[in-house]
């Protein structure tokens, strides 16, 4: 008699198994009431690692966009050495002073370098 009890008692805890199951009380009471810390805890995780990745698809693009910001700046900044350096060509300033009609003329001579020694009363250099 006592394995028909034992077999009508697994029966049973089979058959409310089922029935919990089925109905979602097994669910929302089992589950999630016993499990609640830990619910909340994956729950606090999740929303971490989602501001995380927003947060470094930011800084992604926020890079991105300061490397072309930067490869532009060096294109102008030898744009602009370029025209600089074609323009202080002698040649080109000569033909800009005559254009302004500036009273300037070219040095025939090269220019030189002064030295003077200066000896004080006692012979001494100052």
């Amino acid at each position: 008699m006592q394995e028909a009890e034992r077999q009508n008692i697994k029966q049973s805890k089979k058959s409310s198994f089922f029935k919990e199951l089925l109905s979602g009380s097994m669910v929302s009471e089992k589950l999630i009431l016993n499990n609640l810390g830990y619910i909340v805890f994956l729950t606090f995780l999740a929303v971490i690692y989602i501001a995380n990745r927003y947060n470094a698809e930011k800084i992604i693009r926020e890079t991105a966009r300061l490397q072309s910001e930067v490869k532009d700046l060096k294109a102008e900044a030898l744009s602009t050495s370029s025209r600089l350096m074609n323009i202080s060509r002698q040649s080109k300033v000569y033909n800009m002073i005559k254009e302004k009609g500036l009273d300037i003329e070219e040095l025939k001579m090269p220019p030189y370098r002064l030295v003077v020694n200066r000896k004080g009363l006692n012979g001494n250099q100052r």
